[in-house]
């Protein structure tokens, strides 16, 4: 079973070379064992280079030499001392830092921004350069051992920075990196698992964003400046890693979920133009390179909606309706932020730091929907919960930089709406995300009762159908677009190509025909929707409840013919031996005969009750001489007709209802018709039974009979059984009553 450009759900097979004809199970077992060790092995090796990176890079940051004090920003826009545990600047306490001065008399002014250490998010061309230089020569001054701090009170201390420690790297610095080191072993993991270009594409973007983590984790840490290394390249490393993840996910969005006919050519101009962004970059050659930067970006998004949109519109598939929603959420998130960060130069001075803030929530953001979308059929509950709130807090800061630039709003005032704002947009966006993507829709009690109990009945009438009725019932319960039967086999149901399929093993329900393989439902909601580990759950569950529900119907079966093979032995004993000895005791040779079709009559009832089942044939010729003794009591003429293209078997259900009908019917014709002559046709042709029966009575027209018991009873035991009753006038005279029963059985697949 296959389907182009889709995920496919596929039995294991193994061909000739995979296996030995001595021990063919161990040799399948051996061929597994090593490709799980050389995966197991690959992924050590991967978690001890993240492990050592993580390691190197906070003993490099640990002895980096650093001022230990911690500084704020003043109401006038410059960096205040707020504490410190050196000696040397106790006494500077609450003053204003001006400028610093290097070993080789160099004097920087050193405002509130040279304390954000990452320039990435620095729009203005000129600041940005000018906070370049400040910063190369700050951290040229600490490696040196030597830097001096000149305040705005004219006052100057001279200190020699020591090294900070693995104590003063700050909490930030550990969470940012394990962060990182998670995505970077899921960016493993998926290739491992399934190596194949889209997850190597996707393993791309996770060691890119897990690279940003780490580099965001080391700005991070408290210092008056970074490592000269990483002032000097940190920005366009950032740079040219957000532009490799966007060209990773316009590639993969022409992969997948639908391999699209021209995906080489959009992979090779979303290459290409990083490529040649990377270049101009590299040679200084750009100018406004940051507006640039966020163009690629923005472009690569709407290429990615572009080509989500266009894979739907050709086939349908609820993976890429989900991810081109977050695509969607997080391209406006992207020019939201890129907005506010653009009006930075606008904000007041003291509020510049805060702006900081957006971009490192950006990232985690960023990372933390590509961290999701391995899992995203998983149900991860807290990492998307995670991934929203990273997004709002975005939303928040971008929001607040935006009040703060355009409408002159007070801090407090700024922050107030943009976190109601924020908290709007968490809720409607919340419903929207998760509600479409894990199925939350409400699944009534109502109607799972319906659908299950139906289903349990025609189990329990045709067994050799259990597997097509369980399948309608999934059918009814997911809605998917596609259903198929596969043999493959799993203990219990999983959820499949990203979500776009759910595996649900068909269990034997009831005794008969064993029931094999599983059944493969693609696409929840006729696509809107993929499957999660929930529906894989809740599909288990209600095969289980059908379990249960046959099994409860079988035990009340059990009870009902318990009891009526007691009543029938009660009737057979008590009021048979009573007719019998009343028999010989009768007056007249009238009254014997009377009494004799009434003890046949008896045995007649008894033996149908004490019966489990009843052939069609069997009932059929019982029928024929149970009404052909009445009709000669009052001297009728019976002709009979049957017609059966199948001998089936009817339940206990069928043969009661189906024979008092016939009675009642026979009964009208002795007590009212008055009639010589009673034609009775019993049809049974694919699956519809039908039972005529015509008199050449004195019967009156149909529309114009009073409704007593015994033509209520006929419409009642013909609807128990799904069926219509329908009366007519005979002509020249007599009436003709027809029973039509749609579904006694089903034929045959």
């Amino acid at each position: 079973m296959s389907r182009s450009g889709s995920d496919s759900i596929d039995a294991p097979t193994w061909t000739a070379s995979e296996t030995s004809e001595a021990d063919p199970l161990g040799s399948i077992g051996d061929l597994s064992m090593r490709r799980i060790g050389w995966r197991r092995q690959a992924l050590l090796a991967a978690a001890i280079i993240g492990c050592l990176t993580i390691f190197l890079l906070a003993r490099v940051m640990a002895n980096n030499p650093d001022v230990a004090a911690q500084w704020r920003a003043s109401a006038d826009g410059y960096l205040e001392l707020a504490d410190t545990s050196m000696p040397e600047l106790k006494g500077s306490l609450g003053k204003e830092l001006e400028s610093i001065a290097t070993p080789d008399g160099q004097v920087m002014p050193f405002g509130v921004l040279a304390i954000a250490h990452s320039a990435r998010w620095i729009s203005h061309e000129p600041s940005r350069q000018e906070m370049q230089v400040v910063r190369l020569a700050t951290a040229h001054a600490l490696e040196a051992g030597q830097i001096t701090l000149r305040f705005r009170d004219a006052s100057q201390v001279t200190i020699e920075p020591k090294p900070r420690g693995y104590a003063g790297l700050g909490a930030m610095f550990w969470l940012m990196s394990a962060f990182g080191m998670v995505l970077f072993l899921v960016g493993w993991i998926v290739p491992l698992v399934q190596p194949n270009l889209r997850n190597l594409l996707y393993a791309i973007m996770a060691h890119a964003q897990a690279a940003q983590l780490l580099i965001s984790a080391v700005a991070a840490v408290p210092a008056m400046a970074l490592p000269s290394a990483m002032v000097a390249h940190e920005s366009l490393v950032r740079v040219l890693l957000d532009a490799v993840t966007g060209a990773a996910v316009v590639q993969a969005a022409a992969m997948h979920p639908v391999r699209m006919p021209g995906r080489r050519w959009v992979a090779a101009v979303a290459w290409g133009a990083t490529a040649l962004f990377a270049l101009i970059a590299f040679r200084g050659q750009l100018d406004n390179k940051w507006w640039w930067s966020q163009s690629l970006l923005i472009g690569d998004g709407l290429a990615c909606i572009a080509l989500l949109t266009w894979v739907h519109r050709r086939s349908p598939h609820p993976f890429a309706i989900v991810v081109r929603r977050f695509a969607v959420v997080t391209l406006a998130t992207l020019v939201l932020l890129t907005v506010a960060v653009s009006l930075m130069p606008m904000l007041p001075p003291e509020v510049q730091p805060v702006a900081t803030v957006g971009p490192v929530i950006w990232s985690v953001f960023f990372a933390s929907i590509i961290l999701l979308v391995p899992f995203i059929s998983r149900s991860q509950n807290v990492m998307r919960e995670f991934a929203m709130l990273a997004g709002i807090s975005t939303v928040a800061t971008s929001v607040d930089l935006l009040f703060v630039a355009v409408f002159s709003f007070s801090q407090f005032t700024s922050l107030t709406l943009s976190l109601f704002l924020a908290l709007g947009a968490y809720a409607a966006l919340r419903q929207w995300l998760v509600g479409q993507m894990m199925g939350a829709r409400a699944l009534t009690t109502e109607r799972m009762f319906q659908h299950l109990y139906r289903i349990a009945r025609e189990v329990e009438a045709r067994p050799e159908r259990a597997a097509d009725r369980m399948i309608e019932l999934l059918r009814n319960v997911f809605e998917p677009l596609e259903t198929e039967r596969t043999e493959a086999r799993s203990k219990q149901s999983m959820v499949a190509g990203n979500g776009a399929a759910l595996v649900v093993p068909l269990p034997n329900l009831v005794d008969g025909p064993s029931v094999r393989g599983s059944v493969v439902l693609r696409f929840a909601e006729r696509g809107k929707r993929l499957f999660a580990q929930e529906d894989a759950r809740l599909a288990d569950r209600i095969l289980e409840q059908l379990m249960r529900a046959l099994a409860h119907d079988r035990a009340v079966e059990r009870g009902r013919s318990e009891e009526r093979v007691r009543i029938a032995q009660d009737l057979h004993d008590d009021i048979g031996a009573r007719l019998l000895t009343l028999m010989y005791k009768a007056p007249s040779t009238e009254m014997e005969e009377y009494i004799r079709h009434t003890l046949q009559d008896l045995k007649t009832l008894t033996r149908g009750l004490a019966a489990k089942n009843h052939p069609l044939a069997l009932a059929s010729a019982e029928w024929k001489t149970d009404i052909t003794l009445r009709l000669e009591a009052v001297h009728c003429q019976l002709e009979w007709e049957a017609e059966y293209d199948q001998d089936i078997t009817l339940s206990m259900m069928q043969w009661s209802a189906i024979t008092r009908v016939l009675r009642e019917l026979v009964s009208n014709v002795i007590a009212h018709a008055k009639a010589s002559r009673v034609h009775i046709v019993c049809q049974l042709r694919q699956g519809t039974f039908t039972i005529l029966v015509e008199d050449d009575g004195v019967g009156a027209d149909p529309a114009k009979w009073s409704a007593g018991l015994g033509l209520g009873g006929v419409r009642k035991r013909a609807k128990s059984l799904g069926g219509t009753v329908a009366w007519r006038t005979r002509r020249p005279h007599g009436t003709i009553c027809e029973v039509q029963i749609p579904q006694l059985t089903t034929p045959e697949a």
